[in-house]
Parts: C-alpha cells; structure tokens; sequence
C-alpha cells in the first residue's frame, strides 16, 4: 500500500499550515500551479494515484454572500467539488485507508451557546454551514460504503498569520489602523485555534474515526484579545454605544469591503464556545492557547 497522502486546498490558508507538516509523500490537489494536481474540484472529477490517506482542506468559506449567485458558489465548491473528489477516489482500483476532512462548526448553525458538544444535532442556517454539513454526510456515507477509517474536525474562528482570514483578519486590519471601535458593555466569549496545532493533528491522525470539535481550550473573551492585538500594535480602542456601531453594520450591509456588517456584529455580540474534550481524551489533543501564541511581528511586516 503507497505511503502517499493526497491534500486538497493546500494553497489555502489552513492547507498551508498543513502542508508543512509533511515531506516527500504528500500530494497536493488544487487550481494553482504549484499543485502536483492542477485541477478545479468544483468541476473537474480527478484521476488519482495510489494514496493512503486523503486530506479533504478544499473548501468555500470566509464571504457573506450578497446573491443567490454567491450563496451557490458554496454549494458548487464545497458539494460538488467534494462528489467529484469522491468521484475520483471511487475509480481508484485500491480505496485509501484513511480520510480526513476539515469542516466548521457552523454546522451547528449556533451564534451562541457555551460548551456545544459533538453530540449536538447540526441545524446549519447559513449557505457555509449547510454546504459543509452536506459535504459531511456526503463523505460519512462513501467511507462507510468503503470501509474507509473518517475524522471529521469541526474548527472555530482559525488563527493564524498566513493569509489570515475571516473575523479575524478584519479585527486586526481595524486595531492597526486606529479605527477599531469596541461595543460598551460587549464582552462575549469565543471558540478559536491555532492553525499550526490543526495542522499538526491532522499529520499525527491515524485510523482515528469520529467527529471532533477543536478549541485552543481558553475560549478567550473578546476584550481579551483585543487587548492583546491592541498592546502589541500600541493602538487605542475607543469605546461606543450598541446604536452608531449598529448603523455602522447596516451601512457595511451594502459594501463589499467595509469591516463591519450585521451578520459580523450579530456574532461579536454574543458567546459560542464549544467542547473540545472529546478530542482530547481520543486525539490526544493539546493545544496552544491563541492570545501569546500568534505570530505577530511575521504579520506585521
């Protein structure tokens, strides 16, 4: 049986992180150039070599979408481009023994809630989620069908340095620019992790199946990081009432790059956190806490 591992999404953000977790035996599946395997998932059914695992990174996320047009685009890249993965890995005359895929949990479709545990039925409300959650059990159903050994991680708010993404890449552009607003009396608590803990799991999971959930442990508060990210910066942050910052969002609403809109507001207002004990206790997971273990002085520069 090949040693190789196949990775899709590697010039992503997270695939980045874990591709550097790995030598030799890695392949990589994706659009760019610098992929062993250039094609596009979301339209294109790949021919594969022989591999021992598949690490499934590819995905649509981090956008708002503002038309039927965007919300589709999800569909098209995290369904379609997952069926035609599978697809891919069907012809293959001998199946590999490991699959791991790398989901969200907005699956849950949750924008509040302390300790969400895996045991919580996925009711997605957003086209990321939904996708997602459809890709899950697209997944769950081929490798029972093929005997192949599946972990599905559910991640937070991912953070990281290379090509930050999300909530976090706007907070950040804010505290640096000196225009970052807090919201009087807003002190919610929030789920995230490090990109390099994921990705240092992901190339130690061997024949692990389940759903995990994956936490840095702390679920810091949203002051806390801000002061964290405000310190270093040396940047002040101003406090407002909840009224300006809601009109700010609904003015964000109808621009494409504008830092704030309700959906982002709506989701530093209240506290999600989620239970990662499970991947402790099975992965032996051991994660680094966020605030003090980012990278920013590479960010900076």
């Amino acid at each position: 049986m090949s040693k190789q591992v196949l990775l899709t999404g590697a010039s992503g953000f997270l695939g980045g992180y874990i591709s550097q977790e790995f030598g030799d035996e890695l392949i990589t599946l994706g659009r760019g150039k610098s992929n062993q395997i250039q094609i596009d998932l979301a339209s294109e059914i790949p021919k594969l070599p022989s591999l021992s695992k598949v690490i499934h990174a590819a995905g649509f996320a981090h956008r708002v979408p503002k038309s039927e047009i965007e919300k589709n685009q999800f569909f098209k890249v995290n369904v379609q481009g997952t069926k035609n993965l599978l697809l891919g890995i069907a012809a293959m005359p001998e199946k590999p023994k490991d699959f791991i895929f790398i989901s969200t949990v907005a699956v849950y479709g949750l924008d509040q809630g302390i300790g969400i545990s895996e045991e919580y039925v996925p009711q997605p409300t957003t086209p990321y989620g939904q996708s997602k959650w459809e890709a899950e059990r697209l997944i769950a159903d081929f490798c029972a069908e093929w005997n192949i050994s599946l972990t599905i991680l559910r991640l937070p708010l991912v953070a990281g340095v290379v090509k930050v993404q999300g909530n976090l890449k706007a907070m950040i552009h804010a505290i640096r620019k000196g225009f970052y607003f807090r919201i009087k009396g807003v002190n919610p608590q929030k789920s995230m992790v490090l990109a390099s803990d994921v990705a240092k799991l992901v190339a130690e999971i061997k024949y692990r199946p389940g759903v995990y959930n994956l936490t840095d442990g702390i679920n810091p508060s949203l002051v806390e990081l801000e002061e964290y990210l405000a310190n270093y910066f040396s940047s002040n942050i101003k406090t407002l009432p909840i009224q300006p910052i809601k009109w700010a969002a609904k003015f964000g609403d109808r621009m494409t790059k504008f830092p704030l809109n309700t959906y982002r507001l709506e989701k530093l207002k209240s506290s999600l956190t989620f239970d990662d004990s499970k991947a402790v206790r099975e992965l032996n997971w051991k994660p680094n806490p966020v605030i003090g273990n980012l990278d920013l002085e590479r960010l900076e520069k």
